[in-house]
């Protein structure tokens, strides 16, 4: 397990994963960045820069060339290794794993020599020391990459995934994760598991909007991401991609709930 400490990070960190292949969100992210001042080495994606959306390799150059510290996702990690599929902890036979044979064939076809071997490159896990306190960074869990953490969960998930993430980077007074594509900010026995949220899908939620996060003076913030929606299904549509994700980009809803664990999900009746 490759494991990068950042050192200390002194002003303001921005926090995205789950880019997806949106190149529209990941300019909106990064403008973010921009307009707030922070610089591109307190920036960190959480993995998963390839999935669902019509620009894989444009989302890796841009990401390679904002300088930002990046971790391994699945998607990173099976690409890298010439797998015939995502890795991404979807049930077999579930709507996602459907629909995830075509959009990651299609992302495995775009990428060329030079992004397959910086993919290779990503670590594992990252850390770095913020206001006084040790953060450690993962993609899903530290036990298994694409293992879904969920807000609901018992504490014990937290207690076992602190464990071992602590097992690589030693003491740890917050984490950051990714993966399941909701934000939320639970606080632990061992302290606060932040989960950023991902800028390429909205969180199932009815609204377009997408997710970031700010880490300020030890307070984290989740925000909300605003970017050309048209533009991210054009892309996807030149594709050729399944229609059901970009109409998750255009209504904010998931095309499938497979993996949410039940108290997450929302009844049809209940949606806008």
């Amino acid at each position: 397990m490759k494991h990068r400490d950042l050192g200390v990070l002194a002003g303001d960190v921005l926090l995205f994963g789950g880019v997806y292949s949106n190149l529209q969100a990941l300019k909106a992210v990064l403008a973010q960045a921009r307009a707030r001042g922070i610089s591109d080495d307190h920036l960190i994606c959480t993995g998963d820069i390839i999935a669902y959306c019509g620009a894989p390799l444009a989302c890796v150059q841009a990401v390679r060339a904002a300088g930002c510290a990046a971790l391994a996702g699945n998607c990173e990690i099976q690409l890298a290794q010439a797998a015939d599929h995502c890795g991404c902890g979807f049930e077999q036979g579930s709507t996602c794993d459907r629909l995830s044979a075509a959009w990651y064939g299609f992302a495995r076809s775009q990428m060329d020599t030079a992004a397959l071997a910086w993919l290779g490159t990503l670590p594992d896990i990252l850390s770095f020391t913020h206001h006084g306190k040790r953060y450690g960074v993962l993609h899903g869990g530290a036990r298994d990459v694409a293992r879904f953490i969920w807000e609901t969960d018992d504490e014990a998930v937290f207690a076992q995934e602190w464990e071992a993430l602590e097992s690589v980077t030693g003491p740890l007074d917050a984490v950051i994760a990714g993966h399941s594509g909701l934000p939320f900010v639970r606080e632990t026995a061992r302290g606060a598991w932040i989960n950023a949220g991902v800028i390429g899908m909205p969180p199932h939620n009815g609204a377009r909007h997408t997710r970031f996060a700010i880490l300020s003076c030890g307070h984290v913030s989740t925000e909300a991401l605003e970017y050309d929606v048209s533009g991210a299904v054009a892309d996807m549509i030149t594709a050729d991609l399944p229609p059901e994700y970009r109409l998750a980009l255009q209504t904010g809803y998931w095309p499938s709930e497979d993996v949410l664990p039940a108290a997450l999900r929302i009844a049809v009746s209940d949606r806008g």
